[in-house]
């Protein structure tokens, strides 16, 4: 019961913040006016990251066009939401910070953040030109949910606007499959063989496929997830009114097994400490001919000139299992406001700017701000040329960019939740436990930890 006090109180907080926010916003039927909260001060919370480069450049056209004073802060991913976490829970929480989708579940659920529905739709609040409908649906609704765990992303209220985002694929050098004489894999089954092919391509610590393998939520969401996904399986249902996990379902079973022998016998040696920064640096210099793992890493690869294989990088659909579908989980750093920020109209002005079709272009063109958020961005002149000559990163964007999303379940447990499902993973790799019994103790505990949480 106590559980079901707190998510009510939640609840209300949001509802009464919400209220707060009509009350205190500009007057109704006024003009859109970029000067409308001139002379207040912000402050703004940024992950160190090349989106955030691409924010801080801006900062002073936005100060000169608002009236409007930013002060910011940037920290290191490695403490970031650390800190942001406590900030949010302070009396000096930050009123617009960059967030993640999965972290932005537990911010929204104890009524951390604004929503932002009520905002967007007055056009006195937004300037005509912002453009809603302009962000792809699948990364626009990764900052849309109801509150209500086990209910899926893209329903209820926005939260958030993105800012850029990671879709994950196949990454291959071609150099090494032309070497070789190999054709790029379509199918999980043809990922295991050509992967093996591909061990020894380039020296003798060189190997066929880099996956993140680090005790963390972090190994799920790339490419495991989005095989998992693509080849049609769950982590969560809802059953008798109760969140159950799926992760032992026959479909479960065969994505870990395969993806689990993929790692044995063509992965890093070195996997289970493998993060992002390990996959794009072994991709990058010519130690991985493949990478399962978010498409910017080959992005920023590709446009680094010490980069030795950068521009031998080529991007594909992640390989499918059977008749799975082609698409992705992806990964969103988006703006927020806190629900408690005393300059609402302000923030908003900040975060409707920064997230605008110019700034958003610039961005993109000029700092790394991708990928591309918006849908006018890739239909430009200026992002077709940055883009020109990677070979198949266009073509898969488009290919699997309907069925690009959040994969997972929203739930107040995540992160401890998928860490045990990252230990699971190691446990099958490295001790050779049985898949399906590990599985199944795994939704075992899942299901035990996950069974306090209120459904409504």
């Amino acid at each position: 019961m106590s559980h079901f006090s707190d998510y009510v109180r939640k609840l209300s907080l949001i509802i009464i913040s919400s209220t707060f926010l009509l009350a205190v916003s500009v007057p109704a039927n006024a003009a859109f006016d970029w000067t409308s909260a001139k002379g207040e001060s912000i402050n703004v919370q940024l992950n160190k990251h090349p989106y955030a480069d691409a924010i801080i450049l801006q900062i002073p056209q936005f100060e000169k066009l608002t009236g409007i004073s930013v002060t910011y802060s940037v920290t290191t991913e490695d403490t970031y939401f650390e800190n942001l976490t406590a900030g949010l829970n302070s009396d000096h929480s930050p009123d617009v910070f960059m967030t993640g989708s999965y972290q932005l579940w537990d911010y929204a659920s104890k009524g951390h953040v604004q929503y932002l529905d009520a905002l967007i739709n007055e056009p006195d609040r937004t300037e005509s030109q912002f453009d809603i409908e302009d962000f792809f649906e699948g990364v626009l609704n990764g900052d849309r949910w109801d509150l209500t765990p086990g209910h899926p992303v893209g329903t209820g209220k926005l939260w958030a606007i993105p800012l850029g985002f990671e879709a994950n694929v196949l990454i291959y050098n071609k150099r090494a499959l032309e070497k070789k004489g190999l054709t790029v894999p379509q199918t999980f089954d043809e990922l295991l063989e050509t992967s093996k092919e591909l061990n020894g391509w380039n020296g003798i610590d060189s190997y066929g496929t880099a996956i993140r393998g680090s005790l963390s939520w972090a190994t799920i969401h790339p490419g495991y997830m989005s095989a998992f996904s693509n080849a049609g399986a769950k982590d969560f249902t809802i059953r008798n009114g109760r969140l159950v996990s799926l992760l032992d379902s026959p479909e479960s079973i065969k994505v870990t097994q395969t993806y689990s022998q993929l790692i044995k016998e063509s992965g890093p040696k070195q996997w289970s400490f493998y993060t992002w920064y390990n996959v794009m640096n072994d991709i990058g210099n010519g130690r991985a001919a493949m990478a399962l793992d978010a498409d910017i890493l080959g992005f920023y690869m590709n446009k680094d000139p010490d980069s030795r294989e950068g521009r031998n990088l080529a991007f594909a659909p992640m390989p499918v299992f059977d008749n799975g579908v082609q698409g992705a989980n992806e990964w969103i750093w988006s703006l927020a406001m806190s629900n408690s920020s005393a300059h609402k109209q302000a923030a908003w002005l900040f975060m409707q700017y920064m997230t605008g079709k110019k700034q958003m272009l610039w961005g993109a063109t000029h700092n790394y701000l991708v990928n591309p958020v918006r849908k006018s961005i890739w239909d430009s002149k200026e992002w077709q040329l940055v883009i020109k000559g990677i070979t198949g990163y266009e073509e898969t964007f488009m290919k699997i960019i309907d069925n690009v999303g959040i994969k997972f379940t929203p739930q107040p447990m995540f992160f401890e939740t998928t860490t045990d499902w990252a230990e699971a993973l190691q446990d099958i790799v490295l001790n050779n436990a049985p898949v399906a019994q590990r599985m199944k103790e795994l939704a075992n505990s899942v299901d035990r930890k996950v069974s306090t949480i209120p459904i409504q």
